[in-house]
């Protein structure tokens, strides 16, 4: 009995991110497909993280949230008109030398920024690591919300880092929800390759 009721007490602690794990794995999986359903979920998800992170002290992780819900919406209207009036559905698309310098050259920028704020004016114990992950998550998703297929191995390495910091935080649904993501980020890539290998006039 103690047990479960332990486990009982712990639901109820954490209820509000065991919550976001569940839409997060969602919102994954719509991802993985390519579905528009996705911008919800992750719409979701990253409210309910605003709060969790704020009460971990992950205080970028916390801000990159704010950034998804904004993001979440901006996507799924770009994702509705397929990018321009024309298209019904939004392509896969490549990701050009050009624009991967620029945005290479940004998350840099960022993550400077960030790891100052977060060594300067915070508690933080984590701020380069915390910095790396927010300053590279903002950028995957803006790659994300224009269907550009290499958001994908971003994703790789921001998840599998995240892991680290969330096993190190106690924060174990996330965990979970972070270990399902990076393997299936794997597999979007090869999904989303398909789907680019399938439409060469894009």
């Amino acid at each position: 009995m103690e047990i479960v009721s332990s486990f009982l007490k712990w639901l109820v602690d954490n209820y509000i991110e065991i919550l976001a794990t569940i839409t997060g794995l969602i919102y994954l999986v719509y991802s993985v497909q390519g579905k528009i359903l996705l911008w919800f979920f992750g719409l979701v998800t990253s409210a309910l993280y605003v709060y969790v992170f704020f009460k971990s002290k992950i205080y970028a992780d916390m801000s990159i949230n704010v950034y998804y819900v904004v993001i979440s919406i901006y996507g799924w209207i770009h994702w509705s008109i397929g990018g321009n009036n024309e298209k019904k559905e939004l392509p896969v698309s490549r990701l050009k030398l050009k624009l991967g310098m620029i945005l290479a050259l940004i998350t840099l920028i960022v993550f400077i920024i960030i790891a100052f704020i977060l060594n300067t004016y915070t508690d933080s114990d984590i701020a380069y690591w915390d910095a790396f992950v927010t300053s590279a998550s903002i950028t995957a998703t803006w790659m994300l919300a224009r269907k550009i297929l290499e958001h994908w191995l971003i994703w790789v390495v921001v998840d599998a880092i995240s892991i680290g910091l969330y096993i190190y935080k106690g924060l174990y649904p996330t965990v979970l929800l972070f270990f399902v993501y990076t393997m299936l980020a794997v597999v979007g890539f090869y999904e989303w390759k398909k789907q680019w290998k399938a439409k060469p006039n894009y």
